[in-house]
């Protein structure tokens, strides 16, 4: 999807994407000029796309912002926290990473329902598809090895100095996103599969040994980045909710999950002819980010593949709970607990592929 064409879509006086998601106009109006910003011709619509927080592109007269809200009704702990999202942007503003500008904030719900912000509207393209349909086989290798040099910048960012020392605890972060995200999954639960029961109690004892702390997205994923309309770089990283402080690692394993999940299951690249494409194969994309960040050989790459493959099913538990209540902000939501299980059972191979190593 272009993201350049929805400007020339927006054509009604109010977005209505279901329920209590709706954006109040007026009220949004009021707020944005007691901000100072100017509401001529004010209109609003849903963006398309995305579990998590409802978004929104706004137009004026001048200016196209996107409006990124929590979801409404009953929360887990620690999920959708767009007051991250907001301040992890808006302290990345002045380094090499791509992130679009920060606007406004608004933590009062009572005007939209929930708390959001405004940023500014990043014009390129967006791929949800990791095979990068419609490109050239030159344009799909410039903008992987482009998410690769994203990635490395990231994680070469002083968060010190940047004034993100407080955005969460340095060290142990395994550990800490393996007890969370075994509780998460404990409290969504509809059945026992027994995958994931075998990783909650694989991972903790696995844990390989050394640690580093950067800044980490938590979600790097192709459709989370936004291409330059006509060259293959990445122009903006978007949806920062599950960013912290943790470990380079679990961000590039995150990414490299594509390889191992075949598109029929989660926008994964596994059995795709990868050479006839111009994708770079897994091996060859962690080894030219190991090469930039100058750490050598990665050990127990299994390990981390098998953590980010059980994290993702237990995500998905959660989008398919909030489903199950009325409150997910993406429309196939309800079909994201089917992916559970195989994405466990994917994750249990890794881990049993990295104790015969």
């Amino acid at each position: 999807m272009d993201l350049s064409q929805l400007a020339s879509d927006v054509n009604s006086a109010s977005a209505h994407p279901g329920g209590s998601a709706a954006i109040d106009v007026s009220r949004l109006a009021d707020w944005m000029r007691a901000t100072g910003l100017d509401t001529r011709d004010l209109r609003v619509r849903v963006l398309s796309g995305g579990q998590s927080n409802p978004t929104f592109l706004v137009q004026t007269a001048g200016e196209s912002y996107v409006l990124r809200k929590q979801p409404p009704g009953a929360l887990l702990p620690s999920a959708h926290a767009i007051d991250r999202e907001y301040r992890v942007m808006q302290a990345l503003a002045d380094t090499d990473v791509p992130v679009p500008r920060m606007v406004a904030w608004c933590n009062d719900p009572t005007l939209l329902g929930t708390p959001f912000f405004l940023m500014e509207y990043i014009r390129g393209r967006s791929f949800m598809d990791p095979t990068l349909p419609g490109l050239d086989v030159a344009e799909r290798k410039a903008i992987y090895a482009d998410v690769n040099r994203v990635l490395v910048t990231l994680h070469g960012v002083d968060y010190r100095s940047v004034g993100l020392d407080t955005f969460g605890r340095p060290g142990n972060y395994f550990a800490r996103q393996i007890d969370r995200w075994s509780s998460q999954y404990r409290s969504t639960e509809r059945e026992r599969i027994e995958p994931m029961e075998a990783l909650m109690a694989w991972l903790p004892a696995q844990i390989p040994d050394g640690d580093e702390t950067c800044v980490v997205h938590g979600d790097m994923r192709i459709d989370n980045l936004i291409i330059h309309p006509t060259e293959p770089r990445v122009i903006a990283i978007l949806d920062w909710e599950l960013s912290t402080l943790g470990h380079p690692l679990a961000d590039l394993s995150y990414f490299c999950m594509s390889w191992c999940v075949p598109p029929d299951l989660w926008r994964g690249v596994a059995g795709v002819d990868l050479t006839a494409l111009g994708i770079p194969q897994e091996h060859a994309f962690v080894e030219d980010y190991s090469r930039a960040r100058g750490i050598g050989a990665i050990r127990h790459w299994d390990f981390y593949l098998a953590y980010n493959l059980f994290r993702m099913a237990a995500i998905l538990q959660g989008v398919a709970s909030r489903a199950a209540h009325g409150n997910a902000a993406a429309d196939d939501a309800a079909s994201m607990g089917a992916k559970v299980r195989p994405l466990a059972e994917l994750g249990w191979r890794c881990a049993r592929r990295s104790e015969m190593q």
